[in-house]
């Protein structure tokens, strides 16, 4: 009997982290599958000793992203209208052009966003989006491999990429079966959904019902919950290493107990830096107390920034880099790849720290993995140089939403509170608040987390069947 063949579109280092760096590969195989990766990324999956077919030509029509983002502007209008909630609003990320291009494109994405602002016009948006991308070379070429490969299903890796339209037209217009994943617990309020799949596959019974809500044409038959299998290393004891060869690696003192500050990107985070300095003065404070404390300080993989160095250098008493071990292969944000090592070293940098600082970071599930507490930063720098961003409006965010109460997370709510906080959490069982982040975790991602890829594939088998 033949076996059945699943291509595995992927495009992106998440999609590269999710499922090429991850058990999903082997287990699919091991179930018979012919697994072929159609790879638009830089990363060579073939070194791996995966199938891989490198797209040559993944390249948009010209006016794909300028109906993409009128796409997204109209969704987030319609989900502020439907549920009377401005928080949709601060999806929203308006630039000012800097040349007569620019303003250009700006004029025409008020124009197409003003006249196409009802479900109706979102309709005729999404109709001109499929129309541009069919008049591509890219999509040409998709067609062509598509019939030559007849793979059984299509899956894509991740809903939002625009690089992901031609593939799953393509595959839908020669009567291949396609599905999707939604990569991220933030994603469905944003208007990030691009793509139009045959079915779903989402982390948790909550995505279902977001999914539904935002996208009421999609049904309940087309939605397979399956979890992430981002979560699944965790709970790989092979990946571990001892406190000693973590600690020697990275040249941090056995002699101290160390707690991990997170970074997130600019745009989420501008104030990072100054975070950092406030707890690695609290920790400067602590230790002259008698304590023996220090900072592990993994930044965010795709900041690349030298916004930290000056911290780092003024607290190097105290703070320890220990950079993710992602390599930037292009300029564009996704084409900034992780390596199957970060995979092995972030494991590491929870199992060998106490606990996680950051600003609302999904973070706060890596550690409850371990059953390890995480504190959230909820206060704002004062002359902040970005307008209107404060921390109120990362937290009024639809995602955070789904703490079941505050209790879930520790809350550091002023400079002068990180030593507190941290004298706290370093004195306790550190079981103060797991309980909350493990119900938390229960309701984003399908339990036992480490068994995402195996219901991925029985989703697979589902549909095929």
């Amino acid at each position: 009997m033949q076996p059945k063949k699943l291509f595995i579109f992927l495009a992106d280092g998440v999609g590269l982290r999710t499922f090429a760096f991850s058990q999903f590969y082997a287990l699919g195989k091991a179930r018979g599958y012919e697994v072929v990766f159609w790879n638009a990324s830089p990363f060579a999956l073939s070194d791996m000793g995966y199938s891989e077919i490198k797209i040559p030509l993944a390249k948009n029509h010209r006016w794909t992203e300028l109906v993409k983002n009128a796409q997204i502007q109209i969704e987030l209008s319609l989900n502020k209208k439907r549920s009377q909630d401005a928080v949709y609003d601060s999806y929203r990320f308006p630039s000012t052009p800097k040349t007569v291009g620019a303003w250009v494109k700006k004029i025409m994405l008020s124009l197409l966003v003003f006249t196409h602002k009802s479900p109706k016009g979102l309709l005729r948006i999404q109709r001109l989006l499929a129309y541009l991308e069919k008049q591509t070379p890219y999509y040409s070429y998709c067609c062509s491999v598509l019939q030559q490969e007849k793979p059984d299903l299509l899956f894509c890796t991740n809903q939002r990429l625009s690089l992901a339209l031609a593939p799953i037209m393509a595959a839908q217009s020669v009567q291949i079966p396609t599905s999707t994943f939604i990569f991220s617990w933030d994603n469905l309020p944003k208007g990030t959904k691009l793509v139009q799949p045959d079915y779903y596959l989402v982390w948790s019974q909550h995505m279902k019902s977001e999914l539904q809500y935002y996208y009421p044409e999609v049904t309940s038959s087309q939605i397979k919950i399956t979890g992430t299998p981002q979560f699944e290393a965790h709970y790989d004891a092979a990946l571990l290493q001892t406190r000693a060869d973590f600690f020697t690696e990275h040249k941090l003192d056995l002699t101290k107990q160390y707690i991990c500050f997170s970074g997130d990107d600019i745009t989420t985070s501008p104030n990072d830096p100054v975070y950092l300095a406030d707890l690695a003065a609290a920790i400067r404070q602590l230790n002259e107390k008698g304590k023996s404390l220090g900072i592990l300080f993994r930044r965010c993989p795709v900041d690349f920034s030298s916004r930290y160095d000056a911290v780092l250098q003024e607290y190097k008493d105290c703070i320890v880099s220990v950079a993710p071990k992602w390599e930037k292969q292009g300029a564009e944000w996704n084409a900034i790849l992780p390596t199957q090592a970060d995979t092995t070293l972030l494991v590491n940098t929870i199992c060998h720290t106490e606990f996680v600082v950051n600003l609302g970071s999904s973070m706060v599930f890596d550690y409850a993995t371990h059953h390890k507490p995480c504190a959230y930063i909820r206060y704002d720098v004062p002359n902040c140089t970005v307008a209107d961003w404060s921390v109120q409006k990362i937290y009024n965010f639809i995602h955070f939403r789904s703490m079941p109460n505050s209790n879930a997370v520790h809350w550091i709510d002023s400079a002068a509170a990180m030593e507190e906080v941290v004298l706290r959490l370093i004195n306790s069982s550190k079981q103060e608040g797991i309980d909350q982040a493990q119900v938390w975790f229960d309701k984003i991602n399908q339990h036992p987390p480490q068994l995402a890829s195996e219901r991925i594939w029985n989703a697979f088998d589902e549909l095929l069947n």
